[in-house]
């Protein structure tokens, strides 16, 4: 990573907190419609290929320096409003215990898959500073180097995602072994997401402490689940984490699928719900009156010529002018094959629109 000028790092410092990402965030008016995208450092660019070589990827997620730069060279890229944190969501769960690898055709797996109370017994929890100092330092890497201007967002997967990869050893379609403990075993389950409660809570602390704006908390798989297991099997455990941090960070809560469970999720708390791009925007938004919202186009509309994208695009720009506290972003992340010149004509284009006053 270069290194930055102790000027650029002394002005991130003493920047103000009216970034325009975070007055969108706390449903403040704004000028403009801000915009950052889910995996906007991503396998689509090819400065991230560049920059990752021949490096295996969990060293890669879990490398301070190599991770900071590739987060500044997507906000560089793109010009985006934010800049997102570049990690994964399941190397936390490693120093837990589990045995994690990034296998080249099928993704992340695990060869210990939490199976039995044995396994849930044997996960080990300590302060995040502990179990995963590198996201301290990659923090502060990227904040000397981050514009003054430009909001800082940290992660974590939500108690439910994590434990889903967890039991289940890798993706999955069906969730049967998932399923099968909520069912089967509940008391097993909820210890489970008890612990994982714990370490996300200390991991998101961690990031908050060491400086970024915001956080995003991914439930990418609680789509899977009823609106009756999603507030039996979730709701405590998710409510918890956004309990310990209220007040601390605007948060964001990120679904996929989640349509049914939007008006549970909405009772919440989060700062900020972020939608995805099967529901209506507007009248989501003003269905659950919620403070701020987040999304929500197609990703693979950015896969279609540069006029769909502008159409696209100007509808849910519309759609988010209905009131203030409209943060612009896809309702899933950038899929590898998008061409990059269709990102950069996307976040130019979301620039350009001026919001009627509201």
């Amino acid at each position: 990573m270069a290194n930055p000028t102790s000027s650029s790092a002394s002005t991130k410092k003493d920047a103000p907190s009216d970034k325009l990402f975070l007055r969108a965030a706390r449903g403040e008016p704004t000028d403009r419609t801000p915009i950052w995208l889910n995996r906007q450092a991503g396998r689509y660019m090819p400065e991230y290929h560049a920059l990752k070589g021949k490096t295996a990827s969990l060293d890669f997620f879990t490398n301070a320096e190599m991770a900071a730069q590739a987060t500044l060279d997507a906000q560089r890229i793109l010009g985006v409003d934010a800049a997102i944190m570049f990690a994964d969501l399941l190397p936390m769960l490693v120093p837990m215990g589990l045995d994690l690898d990034y296998v080249v055709g099928s993704g992340p797996k695990f060869a210990n898959p939490i199976r039995t109370a044995a396994d849930v017994n044997n996960l080990r929890t300590a302060p995040a500073i502990e179990a995963t100092p590198y996201i301290a330092d990659t923090v502060t890497n990227i904040l000397s180097g981050l514009p003054a201007d430009i909001a800082l967002i940290g992660f974590a997967g939500a108690p439910f995602t994590l434990a889903s990869y967890a039991i289940e050893g890798q993706g999955s379609r069906n969730y049967v072994h998932v399923k099968k403990m909520m069912y089967e075993a509940p008391q097993l389950w909820h210890a489970l997401m008890d612990k994982l409660v714990g370490q996300v809570v200390s991991y998101l602390e961690l990031q908050i402490k060491s400086g970024v704006d915001a956080v995003q908390i991914f439930d990418t798989w609680a789509g899977s689940l009823s609106l009756s297991d999603f507030v039996t099997y979730v709701k405590p455990h998710t409510q918890k984490l956004l309990n310990a941090l209220k007040g601390q960070a605007p948060v964001i809560y990120f679904g996929t699928g989640n349509g049914h469970q939007l008006a549970e999720v909405a009772t919440w708390g989060a700062d900020v719900l972020a939608l995805d791009w099967r529901v209506p925007l507007a009248s989501t938004w003003q269905e659950l009156n919620l403070p701020a919202v987040q999304g929500n186009l197609d990703p693979i509309v950015l896969c279609a010529d540069q006029a769909s994208i502008a159409t696209q695009a100007d509808r849910v720009l519309q759609e988010g002018s209905v009131r203030s506290g409209h943060i612009f972003n896809l309702g899933h992340g950038i899929i590898p094959e998008t061409p990059v010149d269709n990102v950069k004509f996307l976040v130019d284009h979301v620039q350009a629109y001026a919001r009627p006053k509201v």
